[in-house]
């Protein structure tokens, strides 16, 4: 980041000016506070990592993830490694434009060119993209609650998959009843702190057996290698292995309601608001980092699993038996005890996800509103209501998806490829926000601009691939 002083700042339109956001939802009046200055203090106000960590550690790692391996062995281990890490500099950088703009996402994206004629309110193309997204986002919650369900009858086989799921569906509308983002981050942390251990303990473990990871198999997955038989399931696990795009903008809502952009307040020009400006971002990023550490622990763990044992056993996960067929990367490592170890893993990735997404989705829908022109911007009780009641019907249209399909692998691979064609979408949406919006001293500096430019032209070409494969 350049050196946040003030300077010139007069937007060509007014419209433009971030200082008339005037959101009591992001900028509520006397918010106003100064940034920690030492790294203990700035741990208490870490937190969106967490929640989205629990969201990304889910379908992406234990299903796609750990298919891909089963499917080419270790040779795409740099794919994996770019899938987390080259998405990151956008999620930094759409929430610097959210937290220091005072906008939600949607509202975001309503800003660029090119409007559609709706019922009540004209509304930019982004939107319209958004909203399909939302329900292939649906079929993907149908495979994390299902994938969920399907680890607990992994110990308790005498029970009903389908009545599992109903009554996970049941306990995740009651813990989202309240709305509340500290109750969600404390419930989120117990999860990412499980999965992760649990992950990184069977990766280690694997290495005294005879399916462990030699020098020669990470070598092997840096030769740079694309196995287009697998093309599908690659960019499957591109668009939900690390952050995907319908994290990436929920990432920017759990920013909002930590309350980053209220702390910063709202634009005024003056001295203070670019110290605070400046302070809040380097909380901002330390957070980033945290979910980068964190993702980075739970996803090549499961890739080596997959390609370890799956790959060496001739499995691929598929079907009602997805998890059962995950299951054998610990049982035919660590013996049939591991069977528990597996199964309280998978379910605490996949239901963290499950109760994560559900959560995110519900900010969505109040600004969805806003857009389109049928709620009021100023109220916010409104949007907190809506909140509370998606949080406790939407797990319940997650069991019907999977009550419907039962094919937790397929339903996942399906959110996943629209998610990976909208991530150049997000990337062009926060290049032109920030250079059209954003003060110049509080922009990204020259090397995180073009390193996002580069990611946006590499996401632009995968877009293109994963409507070849898929649809052509």
């Amino acid at each position: 980041m350049t050196d946040a002083t003030p300077g010139t700042y007069a937007p060509e339109n007014p419209e433009d000016d971030i200082g008339r956001a005037n959101d009591e939802y992001t900028q509520p009046e006397g918010a106003q506070e100064d940034a920690p200055s030492t790294f203990a203090e700035t741990v208490k106000y870490l937190g969106p990592s967490v929640i989205i960590s629990a969201t990304i550690v889910g379908s992406g790692e234990i299903i796609l993830t750990a298919s891909l391996g089963a499917a080419v062995c270790y040779v795409m281990l740099w794919w994996v490694l770019f899938s987390c890490w080259s998405k990151s500099i956008l999620q930094a950088e759409l929430a610097r434009y959210i937290v220091l703009s005072g906008d939600t996402y949607l509202r975001a994206i309503n800003r660029v060119p090119g409007r559609i004629p709706g019922p009540r309110n004209d509304f930019a193309w982004p939107i319209g993209l958004g909203l399909i997204g939302f329900v292939t986002g649906l079929t993907g919650l149908g495979g994390l609650i299902g994938g969920a369900g399907q680890a607990v009858t992994l110990v308790f086989p005498e029970l009903n998959t389908i009545y599992v799921v109903g009554f996970l569906a049941l306990v995740a509308a009651c813990v989202l009843a309240s709305g509340s983002y500290r109750r969600l981050e404390n419930v989120m942390l117990v999860f990412v702190l499980t999965f992760t251990v649990l992950t990184i303990t069977g990766a280690i473990l694997m290495q005294d057996t005879q399916y462990a990871t030699r020098p020669a198999d990470i070598l092997s997955g840096f030769t740079f290698e694309f196995s287009t038989a697998f093309a599908v399931l690659a960019l499957a696990a591109y668009g939900y292995t690390g952050v995907n795009s319908g994290e990436i903008s929920g990432y920017s809502y759990w920013c909002i309601e930590k309350g980053y952009p209220a702390r910063i307040g709202r634009f005024d020009g003056s001295d203070g608001w670019y110290r605070r400006a400046e302070g809040w971002l380097k909380v901002l990023r330390t957070d980033v980092w945290i979910t980068l550490a964190l993702l980075t622990c739970a996803t090549i763990p499961f890739y080596f699993l997959g390609a370890g044992v799956l790959h060496a056993m001739g499995q691929t996960p598929t079907g009602t038996d997805t998890i059962p067929a995950l299951s054998h990367m610990f049982t035919e490592t660590l013996g049939s005890w591991s069977l528990w170890l597996f199964a309280i893993g998978a379910f605490c990735i996949l239901y963290s996800s499950t109760v994560a997404g559900v959560a995110a989705g519900a900010r969505y829908i109040p600004d969805y509103l806003i857009e389109l022109g049928f709620l009021s911007r100023e109220n916010v009780a409104a949007r907190h209501k809506i909140i509370r009641w998606y949080g406790m019907i939407v797990p319940f249209i997650g069991l019907g998806m999977y009550a419907g399909f039962q094919r937790p692998a397929m339903m996942v691979t399906i959110a996943a490829s629209y998610a990976a064609m909208m991530l150049p979408m997000q990337s062009g949406i926060t290049l032109y926000l920030q250079k059209r919006r954003l003060p110049e001293a509080v922009r990204p500096g020259s090397l995180a601009v073009n390193f996002l430019r580069l990611i946006f032209v590499v996401q632009l070409i995968l877009a293109g691939c994963v409507i070849y494969f898929t649809v052509l």
